[in-house]
């Protein structure tokens, strides 16, 4: 018969639906300190589905701006940026601390709470010729991303992007990357600390 259509079962029907990222990243409170509640993105990349989603959800919105690198943050933006990677089929720059990469690096110091941190890449991973997208799981004080835009433009890369899946915007993080002329999009927010 023209024009009709075969009903979609409920297993097909719950397949078309977007998964709720949100509701897979577990909320501890208390942790690591008192007053904080931690974002665990564990028990999102534990559920295939909401894991594949998240990743595909981060490239689909970066996946016109012709990213030919992306740039994952230790430890946890290597889970997503590695996938982002893969779907934008760019290569990937693992951003690590300082002393963790054997080859000849740069660095860039940035501040933590109490004292100085650094951040590095292999010296010949990005170059002029990068559009590099900047990937990490969670954008909070802002401190590493930051460091990590200076250091990937120190190579003459363009870094006009940075991807997350949780934002915290009551901390401001994202809006001190954006203040860097980074465009910041989070896949989910969550409210307070």
């Amino acid at each position: 018969m023209v024009g009709s259509r075969t009903p979609i079962t409920d297993n097909q029907a719950e397949a078309l639906m977007p998964t709720d990222i949100k509701s897979l990243i577990r909320s501890i409170p208390d942790y690591p300190q008192k007053g904080i509640i931690f974002r665990d993105i564990t028990s999102l990349i534990e559920d295939s589905e909401g894991f594949r989603e998240s990743v595909e959800q981060l490239a689909a919105i970066f996946r016109e701006k012709g990213i030919t690198k992306v740039a994952g943050i230790e430890a946890r933006g290597f889970i997503f940026g590695a996938g982002v990677a893969i779907a934008l089929k760019a290569g990937f720059v693992p951003v690590r601390k300082a002393g963790k990469l054997p080859g000849e690096t740069i660095g860039q110091n940035y501040a933590l709470e109490y004292g100085v941190d650094t951040i590095e890449i292999h010296a010949d991973a990005v170059g002029s010729d990068d559009n590099v997208l900047l990937v990490d799981d969670l954008i909070a004080t802002g401190g590493t991303a930051v460091a990590a835009v200076s250091l990937l433009r120190r190579t003459g890369a363009t870094v006009g992007n940075a991807g997350f899946v949780i934002d915290l915007p009551e901390i401001g993080g994202a809006d001190k990357v954006r203040a860097l002329g980074v465009d910041v999009e989070a896949l989910v927010s969550f409210e307070g600390h």
